[in-house]
């Protein structure tokens, strides 16, 4: 097996980025050969003061760097910082803001085969999903610098003569992301990135599980910050629950944009609702796709396989249910088990290059494959490949104590409860259907409406999939699959997914204040709805 680089261009790439190393030598091998923590924590400078945060390679199980959390005590110095530079920020212009995140985006370009290496071998992505997920946040600086220059507001017609209407937006403020590992750079950058030209200032809070990729990323952009003599744009605050829970009640954060499980989001939102805050939530997908007896099974297997196995099954957007109509589904499913053995056989360490099948998170995550696995059983369905982890005898021995599952393929109906439970890992339920009708009442008969897809030739079926009593998910495809959103469209879904919208669109919006005026330029004080209060 071939990679395309090791641990010493991530030591190299920290050390470029001025990233204070714990040894002052700087002699070591690898970066696991550093013994000291990393400071987890940035508001302009670095800094940390609480407990530490261990980064594990779930491809081998082994340590590869400590971080020294934030402590809880040391918050408000942050937000206070972050709330100073916003006084400021908002008074730039948008165009000039754009050029903080044009700056930026150059130097993810720069690094991007560096950067994508660490997401691979922190979060277990394969490599070319790492360097797509840099490649993503690149996209996102290209999308926020047009933006920049077309945060528009309407000019409505008065009923008032002599009266001009108006709206304008105008900077919210510091702005909170909280975001989880299985996208541990591209979700900040949906949200920084346009925060940033809406006027805002960005505290984040990254998964505990992945803080070195976060390092290196707000490595980035305090190094944008300092080479233009702007005021620091993004903040740092690395640590565990309590962060998040400070971030949530915070006043001084007027939205908070966060990313994870449906539990955590009925966590949040109810904490920052009670302040009058805002929050912007991207939670879980139980998403689903209709195989219909006229698609493409060329097309539809290679999609079904990239949105079930892709990420081993941990995205937001992840295939969980594939509804295939019964004319073709014998046809499918024998198909799709030969997919599913070559899948198999690609397993191997996130970061090399041939690997298509890389590792679950942690060891939680293979708890919970097995017991959903046991429960579906349990339940009536029937496991017809995968099921488990890897034998030690099947993984190279540095692999032997990584996070390994086979890709699963579990045949079910629509009614268990397990199949309207999301389990972040490669397990697909596939269901057989009988037609149109019956598989868009079961894609939406889930609590979650996160992304869905339709296969099918007949643009009759898929127009009613796409319309008002179709697919009820905030993304629905045809004749692609559930995952690998672009970031031009606004992403986020619907019931319990919470209902938010990140990256292109008019996302913006949620970023910002608007703003109605209304200009009298007479010599009279008409009053609308034709009241009249003479004096």
């Amino acid at each position: 097996m071939s990679t395309t680089s090791g641990t010493t261009t991530i030591i190299e790439l920290f050390q470029s980025l001025g990233i204070p190393f714990p040894q002052s030598q700087g002699q070591e091998e690898s970066i696991s050969e550093v013994s000291e923590p990393f400071l987890g924590a940035h508001d302009g400078d670095w800094l940390a003061d609480g407990e530490l945060i261990v980064s594990e390679n779930p491809s081998t199980g082994q340590v590869i760097a400590k971080v020294q959390a934030l402590d809880l005590a040391s918050y408000p110095q942050i937000i206070q910082k972050a709330q100073s530079a916003f006084e400021t920020w908002r008074t730039f212009t948008a165009p000039a803001r754009g050029e903080w995140v044009r700056v930026l985006g150059e130097k993810l370009r720069e690094h991007k085969s560096a950067l994508g290496y660490l997401v691979s071998l922190e979060c277990g992505k394969i490599l070319s999903e790492g360097e797509g997920e840099v490649q993503e946040m690149i996209d996102m600086a290209d999308f926020a610098v047009g933006l920049c220059r077309q945060l528009y507001g309407l000019t409505m017609h008065s009923e008032r003569p002599g009266h001009r209407m108006y709206e304008q937006w105008h900077p919210l403020g510091p702005v909170g992301v909280i975001t989880a590992f299985n996208f541990p750079v591209a979700v900040w950058a949906w949200n920084a990135m346009v925060a940033a030209v809406c006027g805002n200032t960005v505290v984040w809070k990254p998964s505990e599980k992945t803080p070195l990729c976060s390092i290196a990323i707000q490595a980035l952009a305090d190094q944008t910050s300092k080479e233009l003599n702007y005021p620091t744009v993004s903040y740092l605050i690395n640590g565990f629950r309590d962060l998040g829970e400070a971030m949530a009640k915070d006043p001084n954060l007027p939205l908070i944009s966060a990313t994870g499980s449906c539990a955590m989001g009925r966590s949040v939102a109810p904490i920052v609702a009670e302040r009058m805050g805002r929050s912007l939530l991207e939670l879980g997908g139980n998403n689903a796709a209709i195989i219909l007896d006229d698609a493409e099974l060329d097309l539809a297997l290679r999609a079904v396989a990239f949105s079930a196995v892709g990420t081993a099954g941990q995205r937001c957007t992840t295939l969980r249910r594939a509804f295939v109509q019964e004319g073709i589904y014998d046809k499918f499913k024998a198909q799709l088990l030969k997919v599913y053995e070559e899948l198999a056989k690609r397993h191997g360490s996130a970061t090399h290059t041939d690997t298509l099948v890389g590792p679950l998170i942690d060891k939680q995550a293979i708890n919970n494959f097995e017991a959903a696995v046991a429960e579906a059983q349990a339940q009536g369905a029937t496991v017809l490949f995968g099921g488990s982890t890897y034998k030690k005898s099947e993984l190279a021995p540095e692999l032997q104590n990584g996070n390994f599952v086979t890709p699963t393929l579990i045949e079910a109906t629509p009614d268990l409860k397990i199949v309207h439970q999301e389990t972040f890992a490669p397990i697909l339920y596939l269901i057989k259907t009988k037609d149109l009708p019956q598989a868009i009442a079961d894609n939406n008969a889930v609590d979650q409406g996160l992304s869905s897809a339709i296969f099918t030739t007949s643009i009759k079926s898929a127009e009613k999939f796409l319309s008002a009593a179709g697919s009820d998910c905030g993304i629905a495809n045809v004749n692609i699959g559930t995952s690998g959103a672009e970031i031009g469209g606004a992403f986020g879904g619907e019931k319990h997914t919470g209902g938010g919208r990140e990256a292109g669109s008019d996302s913006w919006k949620a970023y910002m204040r608007r703003q109605t005026c209304t200009i009298n330029h007479s010599d009279e004080l008409p009053l609308a709805q034709g009241v009249k209060f003479d004096i």
